[in-house]
This record gives C-alpha cells, structure tokens and sequence, in this order.
C-alpha cells in the first residue's frame, strides 16, 4: 500500500450555514416578488389616466384640476395651508367645519410640498399616487401570503379596476388609507403585532374607517385569549376535583398544563392592540379639546351628514329611485352581500374577514351623501379575493389578461366620464 492510499483524506470543504439576511436584502427579494402586481397596477392606473387626459384634452379642460382641485381634496390642502378653522355654511343652513377632515394627509401634502418645488396640490398628487403603489404593493403581499403569488398580483390588478378606482389617482385618502390598512393585516398574518398597531395608528390620523381596522386587530387578539382562558379555567377545575375531562393527558401520561389567562408569549400582540386606537382617539380629543364639548367630533361628523343611522338614509334613497334604477342597485348589494359570503367560505383569516366586512357595514349604515358609498368601500380589498382567485385559476394568463385589459378600459372611461362633470365620487 502507498504512502498516498496510508494518507488520511482532508475533509471536504463545507459551505458556511447560511446566516440571517438583513433587512435589506429582504426588502429587496419581498420588492422582487411583488414587482408583477405594482407594474399591473401601475399600468392600469396609467390608462385610467391617460383616457382621462384625452378626454380633458378633447373637451377643452385642464386635466390637473379634477385630480388636484376639487371636493375632498381642495378642503385637505387648505388644511395643510392654514391648518383647521375653516367653515362653510350652504344655503340650507347646514354647516360644514374642516375638522370632519382627518389630519394625516395634509401633514404629509405640507411636508412634501415644504422640501420640493411642488404645490400643495402636486403635493397631494405624490403622496396619492405613492401611497396606491405602496398599497398595491400590501394588498398583493396579503393575496400572495393566503393564496399564492399569481392570485396575489390578480388581486392589486382587481383594486386597481374598481369602478371608483379614479379616485386612486387624485388627492383623496384612500390609496393612503388602504396601504397603511393592508400592511397592518399583513403585519398580524405574519405576528408582527407592534408593526400592526402603529400602522393602525396612522391609519387612525388617515380616515374614520380606521374603525374597521381597530377592530380587526382587538377581534383576532380577543379569540385566542378567551380560548386560552376557557382552557385554564377548565384545567383549574379540572385539578381542583370539580371536574373531569378525557384527554387532558399528554405523551407518556404527562399532565398537560395549559398556558396562563394571559401568558407572556402575548405580551407583543396585547401592545399591538393597545397601540392600535391611540391615532384615532388622539384625533377625537384633539377636536375635544379645540371645541371645547368632549362630543365634538361626532356632533362635526353629524354636521357633515356622516352620522350612523342603521341604514335608513340608503333606504330612504333606494326608495325614491325608479324602479329600474332600484332594482339594479338591490341588484348591486346582492352582489356585495354574496362577495361577503364567498369570503367567509374561502375561510379568509380572522382579521382579514372583520375588516373587510367592517368597511362594508360602516359604509352602509352611515347617513352621508350615497354616491361617495362606493369610494368608501373601496379600502374593503379582501371582497375582491374570490374573483382574484378564480381569475388566477384560468387555464392561461392570456386569458386573465384579457379580462383584466376590459375591466381596465372599463374602469378608465367610467372614471373619466365622472370626473369631467357626472358628479362627486
């Protein structure tokens, strides 16, 4: 035998274990990932945009004004001008303060317009549209994380198309809204609890349909806690003699103890919760405080015909519509009843679920103008998990992109014909 074969062998070299990735990296490959849905949305939105500009252009109109100059949006920048104050009272007597109008946006419209050549109203523009590819963005990361990458990017491009998607590319809150919203149920899918509530936080300085969110946030924490505690109080009896259950035993006949009514392992989701209202009511005392009537918010959102009446008001108008016009609006709720349906059958997660159906019922059962109904519910994106992923199911993404290309066309001319005189959104 050899000196060679005598010799024993080095060891093979071994790759080093693979450490964590930094934050970077990881926001960089979740970027990556979710680079299909925002070029989708942006593209969509790009044609919404581009009819609407054609169709300004033809009839003789700035294209700028409808985005940047009118409703909602003239009242947030003369907030971020002038800060709140401002009042107006119709000839009808009824009285309209500027504090119905929550403060998150004009801050940011301020700060931008304060750092760059832009004017309060392009201000508006660029938060509004970074906040829709932020929220495209979110509203994917849910899909993909519930039902896969393909239903995910299916499921921005949807958002992207809804009938008062135009409203996406204005001043307004709602792409705003809907990113902070989405990035908060994504935050709980994943048990980042603290990340959830000050995004819930913002969403609170953003709109009052933060409310939803609040709420999904405390309903998701309060389930396990109160099973946990069922449990400990049944182990309790169960070991005070009062009581005895089969299967209380673990592996090898071990007693298995359950957790405490509120074990530790909860201490980051109980913080989440507890962070989650502090934007909203900070915005209620703050207009508390300026009035001087701890009731001053709702006697404001009174003011403004946003009070809650159960749903009276929108039968009261489906009731002078005729009967045509009626029907088809029945019609329009019976389909967004059964999305309700088709989303508690799909099982969506427990936050997703409350959320979605809270945005729809504080929609409906407020008293304030109808046609802005649609562009509240709009924030409401899990409803439109159903269709996602039954478009995702197609046999080719031809063909999902040939639905989607008619729902884009579709959703740009109704957007341009309301912007440039059928009404407010």
């Amino acid at each position: 035998m050899s000196d060679r074969q005598l010799r024993p062998r080095a060891p093979a070299p071994t790759a080093p274990a693979p450490g964590p990735r930094a934050p970077g990296s990881r926001a960089a490959a979740a970027f990556r990932a979710a680079a299909p849905a925002l070029a989708v949305y942006a593209a969509v939105r790009a044609l919404g945009l581009l009819v609407f500009w054609a169709a300004a252009s033809a009839a003789g109109k700035d294209p700028l004004g409808p985005l940047s100059g009118r409703w909602d949006s003239v009242w947030y920048q003369r907030i971020a001008e002038n800060g709140y104050g401002y009042t107006v009272t119709l000839p009808n007597g009824s009285v309209h303060p500027d504090l119905a109008f929550f403060p998150l946006l004009p801050a940011l419209e301020r700060a931008v317009s304060a750092v760059t050549p832009l004017t309060l109203g392009g201000a508006g523009l660029l938060v509004a549209w970074t906040a829709g590819l932020l929220a495209a963005w979110g509203v994917y990361a849910v899909g993909a994380r519930l039902r896969g990458r393909r239903t995910g990017v299916v499921l921005a491009a949807l958002w992207g198309v809804y009938p008062t998607a135009f409203v996406q590319s204005m001043a307004y809150t709602e792409t705003l809204f809907t990113a902070l919203a989405a990035w908060a149920l994504y935050a709980v899918l994943t048990d980042r609890w603290i990340a959830a509530g000050a995004l819930c936080v913002l969403a609170g300085l953003t709109r009052p349909t933060a409310a939803a969110l609040i709420a999904a946030l405390t309903i998701t924490a309060a389930a396990p806690l109160v099973r946990e505690y069922r449990e400990y109080r049944e182990y309790r009896e169960y070991r005070e003699g009062r009581k005895y259950r089969e299967g209380r035993a673990g592996p090898g006949g071990r007693e298995r103890r359950p957790a405490g009514p509120v074990p530790r392992r909860r201490a980051r989701m109980l913080a989440g919760v507890a962070l989650a209202p502090l934007g909203w009511l900070a915005y209620v005392v703050f207009v508390a405080v300026r009035e001087g009537d701890p009731f001053a918010y709702f006697e404001v959102q009174a003011q403004w015909g946003n009070a809650i009446d159960g749903g009276v008001a929108l039968a009261s108008f489906i009731a002078g519509l005729p009967w045509p016009a009626a029907l088809g609006l029945c019609a329009a709720l019976g389909l967004l009843g059964w999305l309700v349906v088709l989303c508690v059958r799909q099982r969506q997660p427990l936050p997703v679920l409350v959320y979605a159906v809270a945005i729809v019922v504080i929609s409906l059962i407020g008293a304030g103008y109808f046609g802005s109904r649609p562009r509240l519910m709009m924030p409401a994106f899990p409803l439109l998990l159903p269709p996602a992923a039954a478009l995702a199911r197609l046999r080719t993404t031809g063909r999902t992109a040939a639905v989607l290309t008619v729902l884009a066309c579709a959703s740009a001319v109704y957007g341009a014909w309301t912007l440039l005189g059928a009404g407010p959104p």
